[in-house]
């Protein structure tokens, strides 16, 4: 196996390229191939000590097991330089899936050989599909003990076919692999035990074509990606279509605004090389690119010939279907926790957002402090709060609305596909946690293993908290797996959580005492020695109407003793609200406090006798 990492250089005859983006259901083992792939070529030679998933370099990314952000690496393989793109599986983050594909010529399609294509299967695929790339089926996993990989197979058929694939995106190799392990075999096959990922390589040498584009025309390069760097500032990412990008030589930028044209030289010109970056001379049509030098630039600009600037398609990504206001931390903690507290800040942070995020919309209120972010879903939303969160934020944000679509003169709504892999005595869980939600359930799955996997279809709208409910009633062993299906007529009205808030009525520290005579009364998000104040939830009240109460009481020292007022305090777990669950939670009058060190749930209007005047108002 050849093993020596890649010097880079423009591609030629004598030293081709390949470009191919790697698409799969998320925890398919996509990030690990490419760890495996990179091993292989020796990438990591020069590297003493290699962490897994190497490619997942944000802290959310490892914490969650997910990859967030679309990632490019280089390796080279018998002379070829192979540029991989590594996507994120959710459909939250499509947006980085739709920018990946416009770099690549081809995509890898990995499936797990006992799950099976999966709803963020279909997604991908779609847009790999509807992109034109050459795929090939890499059925991952066959190693494990309920591995399918026959009826598996028969499944990606059905799903090309059901997608609409012609008969040439069907004529796709097929490769078995064990990722972690990196052994590969062509076919449906288990990979002997010496085995190397070298059925792979050879497969993307011969399936997915070279990049096209002239190296001799005028030059057109679109940005389908931003970095930073400490030292060079803001850097483009995207792939030259044609011509050449020459370091020091003069290049126009253009943007979405057609009469502003931006001429500069380049300063720093940069390719792949392994998970690095390295200084290159020029970088031909076909190959990745990493400009500095142009703090203008933004997702889906052109770098064109100065003398002949003509801009490439903008990039065109799925709407968002989800809304959420942003604004800053108004409660009386305010402060305490956070570096950036003031409305300028929350908005500039989520300005520098939407330059690197194409899915993503920002849009004013009525209030000015407030921002409504637009997003693909509850997920993506929830990444960039902890994101702001980690970063030294404090913000306050709102329940998810979906985003309504006016069809034919109906009014219609976002709709979901979904897929729920849950033991099969909890099968009536599902179906009945569906019934009030408007959710349709479509296909049932037993399977081998005592799971039965449930596919149905619901408004997005009916969605917003069912993980949370399906993973309590499931016991945590429920595994759900959701994406866009379109839209839908509008579902008339959906039921909201079961419970009222339980509010407090003035500021201090919970007790044990008043928690206490409390917890029968519903159930609390908190334990005693708790700072709190007017207006904000410490729990779910079992009645459904709202409950102000005295958190802070304290008990009476008297002189009368009985067993039964010493007995001792009995409190139960409280419920641990993360950001996730808190955004589900909540109620529309409600909002999320979100500090670096604390998630708090509190009223829009803090005080009691404003909150009844509102009412009364609404009435």
């Amino acid at each position: 196996m050849t093993a020596r990492p890649m010097s880079p250089s423009a591609p030629t005859p004598e030293n081709p390229v390949r470009n191919i983006a790697l698409v799969a259901h998320v925890d398919h083992g996509k990030t690990t191939l490419v760890d495996a792939l990179l091993r292989a070529s020796g990438a990591f030679a020069d590297r003493r000590s290699v962490v897994e998933r190497v490619m997942d370099t944000e802290d959310q990314e490892r914490e969650r097991g997910i990859t967030i952000l679309a990632k490019a690496a280089s390796l080279d393989w018998q002379g070829t330089r192979i540029n991989l793109v590594d996507t994120p599986g959710h459909a939250d983050f499509g947006g980085e899936v739709e920018r990946a594909l416009t770099m690549v010529d081809g995509a890898l399609l990995l499936v797990d050989a006992a799950e099976g294509p999966l709803p963020q299967t279909r997604y991908v695929l779609s847009k790999v599909l509807a992109a034109g790339l050459r795929t090939i089926v890499v059925i991952n996993k066959v190693d494990r003990a309920d591995a399918r990989p026959a009826e598996v197979l028969d499944e990606i058929y059905e799903l090309f076919l059901d997608l609409g694939a012609t008969e040439d995106d069907i004529d796709f190799p097929v490769i078995s692999c064990v990722a972690k392990q990196g052994r590969a075999a062509e076919g449906l096959a288990m990979p002997d035990d010496d085995a190397d990922l070298t059925p792979l390589f050879a497969a993307i040498l011969a399936a997915v074509p070279p990049p096209g584009g002239d190296p001799d025309t005028p030059l057109q390069a679109l940005v389908t990606n931003l970095d930073a760097s400490d030292y060079l500032g803001r850097l483009a990412i995207g792939r030259v279509a044609q011509g050449r990008l020459v370091q020091g030589a003069q290049v126009a930028l253009l943007g979405a605004d057609p009469d502003k044209v931006v001429k500069r030289r380049l300063a720093s010109l940069m390719s792949f090389t392994g998970i690095g970056r390295a200084d290159v001379r020029e970088i031909a049509a076909g190959d990745l690119f990493v400009v500095s030098g142009f703090d203008e630039v933004e997702i889906g600009d052109t770098f064109a010939d100065p003398d002949h600037p003509v801009a490439l398609p903008r990039l065109a990504v799925d709407e968002p279907v989800l809304t959420m206001t942003f604004g800053p931390n108004t409660s009386p903690f305010a402060g305490r926790d956070g570096t950036y507290v003031t409305s300028r800040q929350v908005r500039e942070r989520l300005e520098r957002e939407v330059l690197g995020n194409v899915s993503i919309k920002l849009t004013d209120t009525a209030t000015p402090d407030v921002i409504e972010v637009a997003g693909r879903g509850e997920l993506q939303l929830a990444v960039l709060i902890e994101s702001m969160r980690r970063e030294g934020f404090e913000l306050q944000v709102s329940r998810p609305e979906v985003i309504v679509r006016e069809i034919d003169g109906h009014r219609c709504e976002p709709a979901e596909r979904g897929m729920a892999d849950v033991p099969d005595d909890h099968v009536g869980t599902v179906t009945q946690a569906l019934a009030p939600r408007r959710g349709v359930v479509v296909d049932l799955r037993p399977g081998d293993t005592g799971r039965t996997v449930v596919t149905f279809t619901a408004p997005a709208r009916g969605l917003i908290g069912f993980r949370s409910q399906l993973l309590t009633a499931t016991r945590g062993t429920a595994l759900l797996h959701t994406h866009a299906e379109g839209w839908m007529r509008w579902a008339g009205e959906l039921p909201s959580r079961a419970g009222g808030a339980m509010i407090a009525d003035r500021k201090g520290t919970t007790t044990g005492y008043a928690l206490d005579n409390l917890q029968a009364r519903g159930e609390l998000f908190y334990g005693p020695g708790v700072d709190v104040y007017e207006g904000m939830v410490i729990g779910e009240s079992a009645r459904v109407d709202d409950m102000v109460v005295n958190v802070v009481r304290e008990k009476q020292k008297t002189n009368i003793r009985t067993h039964s007022h010493d007995e001792g305090i009995k409190l139960a777990a409280a419920r641990t609200m993360t950001l996730e669950a808190a955004i589900e939670w909540i109620a529309d009058d409600e909002l999320v406090e979100v500090t670096p060190a604390n998630i708090r749930i509190r009223k829009r209007l803090l005080a009691e006798p404003d909150r009844r005047r509102s009412q009364r108002r609404r009435s």
